[in-house]
């Protein structure tokens, strides 16, 4: 049986465009969109009509950077891939893009095999992968040419965290030079984690045990430097290279003069380097343990240069790195030693509003926001223009969102499997009121209507966003 749903009355809002039109669903794809009011639109039949008289309709968000049930220092990310996604869904996203570790010992093939394990059947909605490549060796590089003819073709290497996920700069420039040849891209984490270890050494010793400490080792300029290392490292291999989770001024210069010779060199940063500060890892009585993550917050003065890039658009995307640890039994690990304390925050649910908050402020357009938070990143994993976009052939992804709807961020209200909020009390306006994944509806008038096992594992062509 053939199920029509069409959406009247709503401002549609893409990367490209702004329109007053309808738009037509059918077996959860969109199949058509005409301006309201127009014969064309006004001749459409459905068994489903949803009003989106004043608000917007947005295609749903694409955020391609989680950590759902990841392990990390000793202990797991509180969001399973069910929780995560429900929340991910009531905050309009309606697409993540996971990573699947790869182990030290062990393959490629082993890691996405446990990640996908892990996902089957629980989300909410669709996910994909990326790979975190932790052990580069012949059949390792061998293994990524497989993977990216399987739609996984994203690896990600850290420059950080000698010892778990640490990658050497030989190692990089193989998996580099392997990805220029079979078309995957290379995903930074750029610190450069042998001088961060010696500076956490020489902060412990001298009794500096609070979380503020882990902003204070974790330096800009070892930011700034793995970053540029990374970029010509990737020049030499001839490769593309994105750079996750950009949090200062420094490292976005280096991508900027990176994009200013020509480079397929990208950059995105996160809602907590755009809103958060250095401030809140000083927040006492152990409270800014719910801050560290890595990269770490940055003063308030970065702030510009991030927004500034965005755009510029020498920072092209912005996901959450969500991964969540709680207050309690888990960021308290690290009670007299800041180097133990569990790294991520939790933020799936947020950054569309919170993005939505930087329209409002004047920081971007709306059509940019729907190009940092949807279609950029659809375009940059492979994705487009199935996810990202409203037109037709694409997945009925589709978020009705309210711009007047005022509400207070709370882990009190949140969905997000997690006993704090990193913005509790924070006010922002706008709200997504109604979801539908392919066609689906998830969230229905701000109530959950979706079920685990309605997301499906989504393969990924190349990066479509090479110049």
């Amino acid at each position: 049986m053939s199920s029509r749903t069409v959406i009247r009355n709503g401002l549609v809002i893409t990367a490209s465009d702004e329109i007053h039109a309808d738009v037509l669903i059918e077996d959860g794809r969109i199949v058509a969109l005409a301006a309201t009011g127009t014969p064309a639109a006004e001749s459409w039949t459905a068994e489903k009509t949803i009003d989106a008289t004043g608000k917007y309709v947005i295609p749903g968000g694409v955020d391609a950077h989680t950590h759902m049930e990841l392990p990390f220092g000793g202990t797991f990310a509180s969001d399973t891939f069910e929780t995560g996604t429900r929340a991910a869904a009531w905050g309009g996203t309606t697409t993540i893009v996971d990573f699947a570790v790869q182990s030290v010992g062990h393959s490629l093939r082993e890691g996405l095999d446990a990640w996908n394990a892990k996902a089957d059947g629980q989300c909410a909605i669709d996910y994909a992968f990326h790979m975190i490549v932790s052990d580069v060796n012949q059949e390792t590089l061998k293994e990524m040419d497989l993977l990216v003819e399987e739609g996984v073709t994203s690896f990600k290497q850290f420059m950080a965290y000698p010892g778990v996920f640490y990658s050497d700069d030989g190692q990089i420039l193989r998996a580099m030079q392997r990805s220029a040849e079979n078309g995957g891209l290379i995903m930074m984490h750029a610190e450069n984690g042998i001088a961060i270890d010696v500076l956490v050494e020489q902060a412990l010793a001298r009794g500096e045990t609070d979380p503020r400490f882990h902003g204070e080792v974790r330096k800009a300029l070892l930011e700034a430097e793995a970053t540029h290392r990374a970029i010509k490292l990737a020049q030499v291999a001839g490769a593309p290279l994105y750079v996750v989770h950009v949090s200062a001024q420094e490292a976005v210069a280096e991508l900027t003069r990176a994009r200013d010779e020509g480079l397929n060199v990208f950059g995105e940063t996160c809602p907590q380097y755009l809103f958060l500060s250095t401030d809140n890892l000083a927040e006492p009585d152990f409270e800014g343990s719910k801050y560290v993550c890595s990269t770490p917050l940055r003063p308030k003065e970065h702030q510009a240069a991030l927004w500034r890039g965005l755009r510029t658009n020498d920072l092209q995307v912005v996901s959450t790195d969500h991964c969540p640890f709680c207050f309690v039994g888990q960021k308290e690990l690290g009670r007299g030693d800041f180097s133990k304390i569990p790294n991520g925050l939790p933020g799936v649910e947020n950054r569309m509003d919170l993005l939505h908050q930087a329209v409002v402020d004047g920081h971007i357009s709306r059509r940019r926001w729907i190009e940092i938070a949807c279609a950029t990143p659809a375009r940059m994993f492979g994705l487009y223009p199935k996810k990202g976009t409203i037109a037709p052939g694409a997945d009925a992804d589709i978020v009705i969102y309210d711009p007047q709807a005022e509400q207070v961020m709370s882990a009190e209200t949140h969905h997000m499997n997690v006993d704090y909020s990193a913005y509790e009390g924070k006010r922002v306006t706008g709200q997504v009121e109604t979801v539908l994944s392919r066609g689906e509806p998830v969230i229905t008038e701000r109530e959950f209507t979706g079920r685990a096992g309605h997301g499906v594992y989504t393969p990924r062509s190349t990066c479509q966003y090479l110049l």
